[in-house]
């Protein structure tokens, strides 16, 4: 920000940071409950990076959101500490603890997050000329979520390639990340790390090809394994759907949602297409199965993000039972299933 605050200058979130620096920890507490999480990241960082907000800003900050408030003095703050006691404010203990860790860890070291705000078109382009192993550790630090978009938009000669080195990274030194920002620094800011940072791995890759569209994760999959089967094959293991739910036996389903609540399986089923529900439905009691189908029919709009974490701890769930020769999972190497 510039050293003289402007409100002409001013961004969305500027203004939204400034707002809550006035309102209060209490406030800005309850406004985060009804925040997104990248939403509150971003408000965070803007309020950690102010120390004084002059008065005349904080007026027609406070004014444009047609609030009222008389200052004579400028506001001055500890943005930091405001926004841990904010954070630390949510009713939400699991959310609490992971804003928090990710705010700690942008303390000390500040990721890519320019990139992580970027349109991953943007991203892309921005990525195009780069070698392969500069992309793959780029996109290791981004979130899968955001990776599969940018790999969406890449030139589909390279996706496998750079899959595959992500796949084979582990942990990458202070004087490499350094090496990334140097020749990227413009459009992705500085990266600073005390410790080797875990950015890539198979769990990493796993998470992006499920987030890609139909049949571009198969592809790529394909001709990692050209180059390294064990390593496709490792991949593939940890790869599985909740959509593909329905190749399970009967058998195989009625002991994984033995493992699951009703509140879970009636969010993942959400937005699920109907030949799984009709597969859990199936294996369920007609009274279970109506049950279902009735709270499926009250349940209001809910995050995509809660839809996937419910459908993830069934994934889970089956995965064990796999790993555990209780399940067996056609073409995911589960063969000894006890009988």
């Amino acid at each position: 920000m510039a050293e003289v605050m402007q409100m002409s200058r001013l961004s969305g979130v500027e203004m939204a940071a400034i707002l809550l620096l006035c309102l209060g920890e209490e406030a800005a507490a309850t406004v985060f409950e009804e925040l997104e999480d990248a939403d509150i990241r971003k408000i965070s960082r803007c309020m950690m990076g102010m120390e004084h907000i002059p008065v005349e800003v904080a007026r027609q900050v406070i004014k444009k959101f047609e609030k009222a408030q008389e200052e004579n003095a400028g506001i001055y703050v500890k943005g930091e500490a405001f926004v841990q006691k904010a954070i630390a404010g949510s009713n939400n203990p699991k959310r609490r603890e992971m804003l928090m860790e990710q705010l700690s860890a942008g303390v000390s070291f500040r990721p890519l997050e320019t990139i992580a705000m970027m349109l991953p078109r943007m991203v892309a382009g921005l990525l195009e000329h780069e070698h392969p192993q500069t992309v793959a550790l780029v996109l290791s630090t981004q979130t899968p979520e955001h990776t599969s978009k940018i790999v969406d938009f890449l030139d589909e000669e390279k996706r496998a390639d750079i899959m595959y080195r992500i796949a084979k990274i582990d942990k990458v030194s202070p004087e490499v990340i350094k090496q990334i920002e140097d020749s990227l620094r413009e459009e992705i800011g500085m990266v600073v790390s005390r410790d080797h940072q875990q950015v890539g791995g198979v769990d990493k890759v796993v998470d992006i090809l499920g987030r890609l569209s139909k049949g571009k994760d198969r592809a790529i999959l394909s001709q990692i394994e050209i180059n390294d089967p064990a390593l496709a094959e490792a991949i593939r293991r940890k790869m599985f759907t909740f959509e593909e739910l329905v190749v399970i036996d009967s058998r195989g389903i009625q002991m994984i949602l033995r493992e699951i609540n009703n509140d879970t399986l009636v969010k993942a089923l959400k937005s699920a297409g109907e030949e799984i529900k009709e597969k859990i439905f199936s294996n369920i009691s007609s009274r279970a199965a109506e049950t279902i189908k009735d709270d499926l029919a009250a349940l209001g709009p809910i995050r995509l993000s809660d839809v996937e974490a419910a459908q993830q701890e069934i994934i889970q769930a089956a995965m064990r039972l796999s790993e555990e020769g209780k399940v067996a999972i056609p073409g995911r190497g589960a063969s000894d299933v006890m009988v």
